[in-house]
């Protein structure tokens, strides 16, 4: 039997196992999902699990159940695509015909000394339990501070004040303003919540340190409890692992059927694919659809046809009654913007849908 396999079970990974599984695959070739867990977690939602807001089963979306899909879990530690196989740390070899590698991504530290050893994280499930675990610890009036003033670390400044009004929240980022690649009037909706509900705001904060409770800005050293780190991504170390073509900031260069060049039976998904979008579930999505559109024309022995991918849009939280974002586009090319309990509304009903294979 051929073997269509899928590494890894995210937002790109499961959306190509939905969209081969609405189609007949051939009789000689079976689908194959890998991942270290049994279930999907929904990586838009991890503040509010890390916050405590939501339980975890809240966010878990299970693999779809079909003979023709085999799960496979396990911890991957190379991927050798001259020899189409897969290694794994506790098992054997998994060869394949066709891959399609979404492994997403992991925390970039930007060099900054003891950044990785003394900082928690929100990027994989495991890392957020770590994170709920030691934030919903903390005394009373104890200080937290988030580094990254991205939608991440707003989120997570968010939630976790809904959480526990008790404690010290700052939000420290390098620039001089939250959300620098959204609209200024964005901005200035979400400066005014944190204000009003008292996150203390610190742009232009240059760490070049970090150890235990003690963050170093210059010579000015600023004392917390915890510290989460939400300040940049950098594609997973296997796909940086990949002798490719890469772009600047590591993600894998491809054709316009999202496959690698030099590998054709190779593609890539989500947060390591080059993308002229910055990475996000929807992007994911939108591009799982696709190559799931490409691996049917392959199959029936026709050219493929793939339309320019779109996005809907960028939705953000302030926890559960407030959020803000930019959808679709409006009259002369203008995205429409939204604040308050409508753009929140929104994203509830985005993760409705996510929840339940919709879209």
């Amino acid at each position: 039997m051929k073997k269509f396999v899928i590494l890894g079970g995210g937002y790109g990974g499961l959306t190509i196992a939905l969209n081969m599984l609405e189609k007949d695959l051939p009789e000689d070739t079976v689908m194959v999902l890998i991942d270290r867990s049994p279930f999907q977690g929904l990586k838009t939602e991890y503040y509010a699990l890390a916050s405590g807001t939501i339980a975890e089963t809240e966010i878990r979306v299970q693999y779809p159940v079909d003979p023709r899909l085999i799960l496979t879990y396990g911890e991957v530690t190379s991927v050798d695509m001259d020899n189409k196989q897969i290694l794994f740390a506790d098992k054997e070899p998994l060869s394949y015909d066709w891959l399609a590698i979404g492994l997403g991504c992991v925390d970039n530290y930007h060099g900054i000394t003891g950044a990785e050893d003394h900082t928690f994280s929100i990027q994989t499930l495991g890392q957020t339990r770590q994170t709920y675990q030691y934030v919903n610890d903390i005394a009373p009036y104890g200080q937290v501070s988030i580094i990254g003033g991205g939608l991440s670390g707003v989120e997570m400044a968010a939630e976790l004040r809904e959480s526990r009004s008790d404690l010290n929240i700052r939000l420290i980022d390098r620039g001089p303003s939250l959300l620098s690649s959204f609209p200024s009037n964005l901005q200035k909706y979400v400066r005014g919540w944190m204000v009003e509900h008292d996150i203390e705001l610190r742009p232009n904060v240059s760490l070049c340190r970090i150890d235990g409770g003690e963050l170093q800005n210059n010579e000015e050293i600023i004392k917390t409890d915890i510290t989460i780190w939400t300040a940049g991504i950098q594609p997973n170390p296997i796909v940086r692992a990949l002798n490719v073509p890469k772009d600047k900031q590591g993600r894998v260069v491809l054709n316009e059927f999202h496959q690698i060049p030099d590998y054709p039976d190779v593609f890539v998904v989500g947060d390591c694919a080059s993308l002229p979008f910055s990475p996000s579930a929807q992007a994911a999505q939108a591009q799982g659809k696709q190559i799931a559109e490409v691996m049917h024309a392959i199959w029936k022995g026709e050219t493929p046809k793939l339309g320019k991918i779109k996005l809907r849009g960028t939705l953000g939280s302030l926890g559960k009654k407030s959020g803000f974002g930019i959808m679709g586009f409006g009259i002369m090319g203008k995205s429409t913007l939204m604040t308050g309990k409508i753009a929140r509304a929104i994203k509830s009903g985005v993760l409705w849908k996510s929840k339940r294979h919709f879209g």
